[in-house]
């Protein structure tokens, strides 16, 4: 009887060590995120002395030869790229676009939407048709679509306590509405912007057209210029709009994801990924989407290298290319992973802005998840309350059929959409505080995965 009580109080005992131990490593993490912290001024050079950094562009090529050469500087044990070919399209001369009413020209907001072609020199005018939903256009038919410009102007729903779920209610309209606007004979599509603010800036982003249709333009038209289109269709049903935008797909270009890892000193075949995208639309600085994402997971590595913290499995930092228009760097990870028999038994993405932290979802079998279960005493002290099942990320959701359990990091959801694809998505929109928070959040998290794997 003595020895089953020893061995009981030994597990209760080596519990508590490891506990312990590992909340004693966090709180290292924490306080080196936050006091030494170097994210906030490598997101500082990143959005100010590179800016934009759409797929194909200068400004994409420079961010790879600095996120390179940061790595390189941290002592990394190993730094390299992947080259992947991605799409080149240039947005041209900035759009116009005015309603017309009788002899009244009114200006409104709009910005080309990613991968839609121009308008001819002149630009286009026509008739309104004004839809909520695809049903919607559809059930109009050609008769009532053919010759007009469609209209998408079903809002974000603002009752969804998390602004991704309003989201993905509302973007298939961006990136399907000139494809069903073409199935009818239509000669343009604009789209209302993806955000709940009521302003004057258009958000861009992806778009893309369906086989054997026409390619008719698409602009998206901030909110502000969506609720006086509707409010003077309601007032003025003859009313035309005319819009012109400048925008080329240019041939692929060569572009690379950028790669640093520490090498796992027991388990190194074992690969942790932690990233971000570097690519950001042509309209903005990227700070949120996702200049955020990619120094955290950067601070990651430096934060064990600065503890001195040796990784059993290898842990990979990976800015991922094309997130924006195409996830082409996405796909040429997982298939050059695929390729070279890598085994990764986990990926970390930050792609939802440089907010507070809130936890992370997980896309994994319920046994993978159940593992994680254990690791929430130590976590929630931090802010990391929602961690369950939810989604990981665009870049490392190609990982998923090779096994890989996926990690999405979810900062607060509320503000993102208010500069996602647009010109104020700008590096002082990023509290520095907030942001190195992301940083230790992940690192912590990626200090378990490497200590206990899954």
């Amino acid at each position: 009887m003595k020895k089953v009580i020893t061995f009981l109080l030994s597990l209760v005992m080596g519990c508590s060590y490891a506990q312990n131990t590992d909340s004693l490593a966090i709180r290292k993490i924490y306080n080196e995120a936050l006091g030494n912290g170097k994210s906030y001024e490598w997101l500082r050079y990143l959005t100010k002395q590179i800016g934009p950094r759409l797929s194909g562009s200068a400004g994409a090529q420079k961010a790879v030869d600095w996120t390179k050469q940061v790595m390189e500087q941290q002592g990394f044990d190993r730094v390299f790229l992947q080259e992947v070919m991605v799409p080149h399209w240039v947005r041209g001369a900035k759009e116009e676009a005015f309603i017309r009413v009788e002899k009244q020209k009114i200006n409104v907001p709009i910005a080309a939407l990613g991968g839609s072609v121009a308008t001819s020199p002149k630009g286009v005018e026509a008739g309104v048709i004004e839809v909520k939903s695809f049903p919607e256009l559809r059930a109009l038919g050609p008769d009532k679509v053919k010759g007009k410009i469609v209209f998408f102007n079903r809002p974000m729903d603002p009752t969804k306590i998390n602004t991704f779920e309003a989201y993905g209610g509302a973007v298939d309209q961006r990136a399907n509405g000139a494809t069903e606007a073409a199935k009818l004979g239509a000669v343009g599509a604009i789209v209302r912007s993806m955000t709940n603010v009521h302003d004057d800036n258009p958000h861009t982003g992806g778009m893309r057209y369906g086989t054997g249709v026409a390619l008719i333009p698409t602009a998206a038209i901030s909110t502000n210029g969506a609720d006086l289109l509707s409010k003077s269709l309601t007032e003025n049903p003859g009313l035309t709009f005319y819009f012109k935008q400048n925008c080329e797909s240019l041939p692929d270009a060569k572009s690379y994801n950028v790669v640093g890892e520490l090498r796992g000193s027991e388990k190194p075949d074992e690969i942790i990924v932690v990233g971000g995208h570097l690519d950001s639309w042509d309209l903005a600085e990227g700070a949120h989407d996702d200049g955020s994402g990619c120094v955290q997971s950067i601070e990651v590595l430096r934060i064990m290298k600065a503890l001195g913290i040796k990784p059993k499995r290898t842990i990979r930092a990976v800015m991922f290319m094309n997130e924006e228009n195409g996830l082409r760097g996405g796909v040429k990870y997982a298939d050059l992973a695929k390729q070279n028999n890598e085994k990764h038994i986990a990926a970390v993405e930050s792609d939802e802005g440089g907010f507070t932290p809130r936890g992370f979802g997980i896309v994994g079998t319920p046994e993978q998840r159940a593992k994680v279960n254990p690791w929430k005493p130590l976590l929630v002290p931090y802010g990391l309350t929602d961690i369950g099942a939810g989604s990981g990320g665009a870049d490392i959701g190609p990982l998923a059929t090779l096994g890989t359990v996926l990690f999405g990091f979810k900062p607060d959801s509320q503000r993102y959409f208010d500069y996602h694809h647009t010109p104020v998505d700008r590096f002082e929109t990023v509290s520095q505080r907030e942001l190195e928070l992301g940083a230790a959040s992940m690192a912590a998290l990626v200090y378990l995965l490497d200590q206990y794997g899954l």
